[in-house]
């Protein structure tokens, strides 16, 4: 009898310590297969290039490398004499057109109130005509002394973001040149976590779902939202070779290399701490499986257990509704709206009644 309980218990043993294994097996097979998490995550960051709209040498830097700066503060200040001067001329010159605005305008309304006698419709056309171009042309110098106050004040080059100047390499005495970018500022409200998951795992990850990223060197990870889904990634096969003909790699039957996707987590909580620098890598872990079910701790370890078990044996079963579908379903061709070709436009239709006829006077407005 002793003997038979000894090897009943041994056998117990066994089993146990074989249900143990498999369950270990799976739980590893679980975390390193089908769980969402990945090693390849980075934080990134939106950098504004900011470029100076005018031509002109630097004469003042208002700041320096890594310094915080404020939406609106002044970056660095271009030589202002030439614009100024600008501004100068054309203020000077709509002086001179609003003058002779006035003169021809009163020339018009006096010759508009003559009889036939003291004048003729001729005469009034020719000096309705005169008003009309004095009009054009105060017209065109107020716009240009609005052009050059714009750039007056453009040489002032502003951040347009609240963030860090990063890489500053410019210098007093330096030309900067309109449009070539000279200054970078890293947008300290946009951070964000991008993790790349394998495609085997992409069936777990909802937008929405709760999601930690540990940074390496810090303990306490980040927390944040699924937010996005990248909706496509570079396909090598897809490049064309010679001839126009497709460029497919050859590959060995038996190895399947799961692509990574890209997936958009939005930052909600930041360690005290922790400094958000745009390319530190980082660990993403999302969490939505527990977030989602009901119940106590146990029984959420239970049912994931459960449905990691059942993504084994049938394969990963996605929620629904987890990844919004967008697109056009029916295969419509979408093109985009030609431009058409302004058709030319009247002179009579831009100041009607400055010559009704040949012997008709104008009709003042």
């Amino acid at each position: 009898m002793a003997r038979f309980a000894r090897e009943t218990l041994k056998s117990a043993a066994t089993l146990l310590i074989l249900i143990l294994a498999v369950a270990a097996a799976l739980v590893i097979w679980d975390y390193y297969v089908t769980a969402p998490w990945t090693r390849d995550g980075s934080v990134r960051a939106q950098v504004a290039s900011i470029a100076p709209q005018v031509s002109g040498q630097i004469t003042e830097v208002r700041v320096v490398d890594n310094q915080y700066v404020h939406q609106g503060d002044v970056l660095y200040v271009i030589d202002p004499f030439d614009f100024q001067v600008t501004l100068d001329t054309d203020e000077a010159l709509l002086r001179q057109k609003a003058a002779d605005l006035q003169v021809k305008q009163m020339q018009a309304e006096r010759r508009q109130h003559l009889s036939n006698l003291a004048t003729t419709p001729e005469e009034q056309q020719v000096y309705a005509g005169s008003s009309t171009q004095a009009r054009a042309a105060f017209d065109a110098a107020q716009q240009q002394v609005a052009q050059a106050d714009i750039n007056l004040k453009r040489t002032q080059v502003r951040s347009p973001v609240n963030g860090y100047v990063t890489n500053l390499l410019m210098r007093v005495g330096d030309y900067a040149h309109a449009g070539t970018t000279n200054v970078s500022v890293i947008d300290a409200d946009s951070y964000w976590i991008d993790g790349y998951f394998e495609e085997t795992k992409m069936a777990h990850v909802c937008v929405g779902d709760r999601a930690e990223a540990a940074l390496m060197g810090y303990r306490d990870p980040i927390m944040g939202r699924v937010q996005s889904v990248t909706r496509g990634i570079s396909v090598s096969n897809a490049a064309p070779s010679t001839q126009g003909l497709p460029n497919v790699d050859p590959v060995y039957t038996w190895v399947r290399l799961a692509q990574r996707v890209p997936v958009r987590i939005r930052i909600t909580d930041v360690p005290a701490g922790i400094p958000l620098v745009s390319g530190m890598t980082a660990t993403v872990t999302i969490r939505g499986a527990e977030l989602r079910e009901s119940g106590g701790w146990l029984r959420q370890r239970f049912a994931s257990l459960a449905d990691r078990v059942g993504d084994i044996v049938y394969g990963p079963q996605p929620s629904p509704g987890c990844v919004p579908r967008v697109g056009d379903e029916n295969g419509a061709t979408v093109t985009l709206p030609t431009p058409k070709p302004v058709a030319p436009l009247d002179p009579a239709a831009i100041d009607p009644g400055l010559a009704p006829a040949m012997n008709a006077p104008p009709r003042t407005r």
